[in-house]
């Protein structure tokens, strides 16, 4: 078996350093492969060695500057470390350069929303969803950035397509209680409410909701 295919497959498994090895041996036969560093980068971003990672994914532009999954992964990296900017500029670049992913447009958009440019991370999420359109977490934060830029009945939709892949999604029935308290909508508003708690017992905003229209 291919020596990247074998690091895939152990990866998948979470044999981090049997992946390693596998990625090792790859660039030891072919030193100018891109993948392989990228492949390489991807364990060590796994195992928290994000310099490393860094190096290796940054060793796979020189070798190939339209290795757009080395761009990708360094945008990966860059928001887990909280750097938004350099986030946003891995990802823009390996869209403008042909990465056509639901992930790549997703991560842009969730990028742009750290960065508080929500309006922005609009287009991005929204084709997220079209491309992940079994994916509740794609549909859910795109309804919250819909939310956040008051258009609420969009926003309802999205989250109902959220909950509807994933019935135990407790933020996104939460979500949509909020949504339809901005409607007035008491009733529908302590169902998603009464839902959210169903799906987790302990969610502290959703049973503060539930009480605030109780109450009411």
């Amino acid at each position: 078996m291919d020596k990247n295919q074998a690091g895939i497959e152990y990866m998948q498994q979470g044999k981090w350093e049997e992946a390693a090895r596998s990625f090792m041996e790859a660039i030891e036969e072919e030193p100018n492969n891109a993948v392989a560093h990228i492949n390489f980068g991807n364990v060590l971003t796994a195992v928290g060695e994000t310099e490393k990672a860094l190096k290796f994914y940054n060793r796979a532009i020189e070798l190939d500057s339209e290795a757009v999954a080395a761009y990708y992964s360094k945008g990966n990296l860059f928001y887990e470390m909280e750097q938004f900017e350099e986030a946003k500029q891995n990802f823009e670049l390996a869209m403008k350069k042909g990465l056509e992913s639901g992930d790549n447009y997703f991560m842009l958009g969730m990028t742009l929303v750290q960065l508080e440019q929500g309006r922005l991370a609009l287009p991005f999420l929204q084709r997220s969803t079209e491309l992940l359109d079994h994916d509740a977490e794609a549909f859910f934060q795109y309804g919250l950035c819909l939310a956040q830029a008051e258009y609420i009945d969009e926003a309802i939709t999205q989250l109902e397509k959220s909950v509807s892949i994933d019935p135990t999604h407790a933020d996104a029935f939460y979500n949509l209680g909020v949504a339809y308290g901005f409607k007035e909508d008491a009733n529908k508003a302590l169902e998603m409410f009464e839902k959210a708690l169903e799906v987790q017992p302990d969610h502290l905003l959703a049973g503060h909701g539930k009480k605030l229209i109780e109450k009411a």
